[in-house]
């Protein structure tokens, strides 16, 4: 149950060590079960073969510090799981697999609770004997119902924690490329151990029918007797009623805390939105989301692993105590600036205001972060603006599919050739093109780039003709405009329609150069700033200067009439 994710109070001095806990005592509970199905998936070869393994498994688990190690997980596990309970701030918020493993690892101490103390309880306590054989005849003969639940048992141990397994390696890019095979074991094992387990039960009913064979087991292995069988039942009865005390009290002090925090809502909360809600000290931003029923991300619920519920904080900054160690590792994992911060990890001051920067349903990509840029952050890049001459008469003379077909054929040329020289595509508008490069590099490498996105252009046009000279009745035109300066560079739309854009002077300065080349009647304009930065040969083209609204003086550029006879 340790990968449980419901949430752990922030600011809590124990929750670093509370999650490791967590995954420490969840590892080890998965290995042990792990181990066991293999065990049971011998029995498709014989049970004598599960037999020879059975006391392997012993060696590894039943010495004192395998059951020190194997208990004390069981404890640790099951004490963060009901502490989640009591923390969870509203469990109708849970996604399902949430709730499917919240579920399970709850049920799971109640479908085990008889079979540990039956085996291992009945071994400490009366020094009975137990085995492979002896198990499986108890199970199969004498109570076959104890075979369906132990079956139960184990699909629903082996799946609550393939599910936190999933939830803790979900944000890992290794994982991504490996969440087919994952998924393959995490079929194949429990089906393995099923049949193994039900070919050896049939086996030992088998068995059981031979004369004398049912009197020799009993002989073989010491069994309780009728008041030490009294006696254990009893105490099974006992640890049931216990468990089922501690989940309803977890149930019970999650509704007694939520009334607290219900009648202390003492502090101010201020969205991005104009929303302003009532908070209670110690509560997470994440959390009042969640009870005020305002929409926020938390691919991980809540455990501060997968940035997802970030926000950017507005008033109250300078008065939030810096992030714990833990968030700060997520936080420069996805270059954060200081203003962002996770909103399931970061409790509410009185006047705090919030925005949170992801869609509510965003997914585990999100997750992964970016570069620092993404968040917005002045770049010196070079701009690219590229558009179809006359393509408005081209697309009124041929019916729409034409129309999508060539266009389609013509993006992938110019994105090919853009992409192919170190740029990104940022946006298509109508038939034009808009592309930025240094983004992740420099003023000159960024210069570079885009004259030889230029060039690849021209000269990929040129097979483009080529190629739709049966459905052209003339041949595609294409004006560009180069400009290099300082931009606005970050992350922009809204909800799904998000990208990389930038936005200021040096974009519209490129998109008027573009124009300009139907003035010009040439292919190619480049102001002179950019053919400076990028080393390219001072006397390249024809040199003139233009007027450039805002701008108090002459602007020079270069107008190439073919992009193809650039010498880079």
């Amino acid at each position: 149950m340790a990968a449980d994710r419901t949430d752990d109070a922030p600011g809590d001095a124990w929750t670093g060590w509370i999650s490791v806990g967590r995954l420490a005592s969840g590892l080890i509970l998965f290995a042990y079960v792990t181990t066991h199905l293999l065990n049971h998936a011998l029995g498709l070869w014989s049970i004598e073969a599960m037999q020879t393994a059975f006391a392997g498994f012993l060696q590894l688990w039943a010495p004192l510090p395998g059951t020190v190690l194997l208990y004390g997980a069981v404890t640790v596990h099951v004490t963060i799981a009901l502490r989640a309970v009591i923390l969870r701030d509203r469990f109708r918020d849970m996604w399902p697999p949430e709730i499917a493993q919240l579920v399970l690892g709850l049920a799971i101490p109640l479908l085990l609770i008889d079979h540990v103390i039956a085996t291992r309880g009945a071994y400490e306590m009366y020094a009975a004997g137990s085995d492979y054989i002896s198990t499986l005849h108890t199970m199969w003969v004498l109570a076959p119902e104890l075979a369906f639940k132990q079956a139960v048992a184990l699909i629903v141990a082996w799946t609550h924690g393939c599910i936190g397994l999933h939830f803790w390696l979900q944000f890992k890019g290794w994982y991504q490329r490996a969440h087919g095979p994952a998924l393959a074991i995490a079929v194949i094992v429990p089906t393995l151990a099923l049949s193994g387990f039900v070919a050896s039960g049939m086996e030992i009913r088998q068995r059981a029918e031979q004369p004398g064979w049912a009197d020799r087991e009993a002989a073989r292995m010491k069994r309780p007797d009728a008041s030490e069988n009294t006696e254990m039942f009893g105490l099974i009865d006992d640890a049931r009623i216990g468990y089922l005390l501690l989940v309803l009290g977890a149930f019970v002090a999650n509704g007694l805390r939520g009334s607290y925090h219900h009648r202390r809502r003492s502090l101010t909360l201020r969205y991005g939105t104009g929303e302003v809600v009532r908070a209670t000290k110690g509560q997470t931003i994440l959390e009042i989301s969640r009870l005020q029923d305002i929409p926020h991300a938390s691919v991980c619920g809540g455990r501060g692993r997968c940035s997802t519920c970030r926000v950017r904080i507005g008033a109250g900054l300078d008065r939030l105590q810096p992030p714990s160690e833990a968030e700060a590792k997520v936080l420069q994992r996805i270059g954060a600036p200081p203003n962002v911060r996770l909103a399931c990890q970061t409790p509410v001051i009185d006047g705090l205001e919030v925005t949170p920067l992801l869609p509510p349903h965003s997914d585990t990509g999100a997750a992964r972060g970016g570069p620092s840029y993404l968040h917005g952050r002045e770049l010196d890049i070079a701009v690219l603006f590229a558009d179809i001459r006359g393509f408005t008469t081209i697309s009124e003379q041929r019916l729409p599919y034409d129309v999508v077909f060539i266009l389609n054929r013509y993006f992938a040329e110019m994105g090919a050739a853009i992409e192919g020289s170190g740029g990104r595509l940022d946006k298509f508008i109508g038939d034009g093109i808009m592309a930025l490069f240094g983004v992740d590099g420099d003023r000159s490498s960024g210069s570079r780039q885009a004259l030889a996105a230029a060039k690849a252009m021209s000269e990929r046009l040129i097979e483009l003709n080529q190629s739709l000279a049966g459905d052209l009745d003339t041949p595609l035109r294409i004006g560009i405009g180069l400009h290099v300066g300082p931009c606005i560079v970050g992350e922009m739309g809204y909800g799904t329609v998000r990208g990389l854009t930038a936005v200021g002077d040096t974009v519209n300065t490129a998109s008027r150069l573009e124009g300009l080349t139907k003035d010009e009647q040439v292919q190619l304009i480049v102001s002179e700033a950019l053919v400076s930065a990028s080393g390219l040969a001072p006397e390249t083209g024809r040199g003139t200067e233009i007027e450039v609204r805002g701008r108090s003086q002459p602007m020079a550029i270069r107008c190439i009439d073919d992009a193809r006879s650039l010498r880079l």
